[in-house]
């Protein structure tokens, strides 16, 4: 292994965490499991992170008080040296763990969040939603993501996954914006479909997920209702419960929204009770599957170190992911794009 400078930092950004640096700041703990080894016994694998990317960190020893220290969603003091392990990737060897001093930190540092901010998301919802001719639909759409609506405050905080794509605050914004935009410009390109009940089926896919997931997006995890019934089907209880309190909804256009919230995880063994049999429904699964996909390449780029250009395997993906190498620009090179996923 090549040798590194070592650095000493108090606050360094995960992104910037280069091997052999020192640590001796506040992470925050994404998560925790517990494992077996092979040879018996157990051992602890956390993920720790700020918001600008996330690590591991194996614990061998003191199990037990390790995991009443390191929770889930908790700041955690962490003591250690950051190296890339040749076989193992980057990890964090720990040399100690405690209970963050108060004053020490700020929780916003720590947590992950999306590109833009939530204002921003917000006025372009605003604006994607006026263009909704069909006026059951706008009425639909205002009554659960109106401005002034019960659940517009938890639809603008709450993460889109627990793990995978945008599990962070805002997520779910991000990830029903990001899919309705797209949805509303591929809509133009197919004859057929019906663009005001794509995009307002787009924007409330996922609405199941406000009572699928507990509120708290430092520690993101399932409700009883959650595991109990399902995010398809408290969305579709809470749509359809709404289209019936909208005097005159058409019968077919309920159907028509019902349907994409039922089928947009594609396949039965995916968790949808039906397959999508409509233009708008398939429309809105496909795009919704690449958002997601494309998210997970956002979670794994923050989760590279410094100068990787592959990813350790994904299941997200099915694969390693491969992220272009960074340009940089100086007198005799030419400006290049952006780092993207291959």
């Amino acid at each position: 292994m090549l040798s590194a400078e070592v650095f000493t930092f108090q606050g360094v950004r995960v992104s910037e965490f280069t091997d052999g640096t020192e640590i001796d700041q506040v992470l925050l703990v994404r998560d925790v499991e517990r494992r077996t080894r092979r040879e018996g016994g157990d051992y602890l694998r956390l993920q720790l992170g700020d918001r600008t990317g996330a690590v591991s960190a194996m614990v061998w020893d003191e199990i037990g008080p390790t995991q009443e220290l390191a929770k889930q969603g908790e700041p955690v003091h962490v003591q250690g040296r950051y190296s890339r392990h040749q076989r193992y990737g980057p990890q964090i060897n720990l040399r100690g763990l405690s209970k963050p001093a108060d004053g020490t930190y700020l929780l916003e540092d720590l947590l992950d969040g999306p590109a833009r901010s939530a204002e921003q998301m917000e006025g372009d919802l605003r604006e994607l939603t006026a263009t909704i001719q069909e006026p059951h639909l706008r009425e639909l759409l205002e009554r659960i993501l109106g401005a002034d609506s019960e659940l517009w405050q938890s639809y603008r905080m709450a993460p889109a996954a627990k793990h995978y794509h945008q599990a962070y605050r805002h997520g779910l914004l991000e990830h029903c914006l990001g899919v309705a935009q797209a949805v509303s410009a591929i809509s133009a390109t197919f004859p057929g479909i019906d663009r005001d009940v794509a995009v307002t089926g787009a924007l409330l896919h996922d609405i199941g997920k406000l009572e699928a997931y507990t509120e708290d997006p430092s520690s993101i995890d399932f409700t009883d209702l959650g595991r109990l019934h399902g995010e398809i089907a408290l969305g579709y209880y809470r749509v359809r419960r709404t289209t019936e309190q909208i005097e005159g909804f058409p019968q077919e256009l309920a159907w028509a929204v019902g349907h994409i919230i039922l089928a947009h995880h594609g396949t039965l063994e995916h968790g949808s009770p039906v397959v999508p049999c409509t233009r708008e429904a398939t429309l809105v699964h496909m795009i919704d599957n690449l958002g997601g996909r494309l998210g997970s390449f956002d979670r794994l780029e923050k989760e590279l170190a410094k100068g990787e250009r592959w990813s350790s395997f994904d299941r997200a993906i099915g694969s390693p992911a491969h992220f272009a190498a960074p340009a940089h620009v100086g007198e005799e090179s030419v400006q290049a794009p952006a780092r993207q996923a291959a």
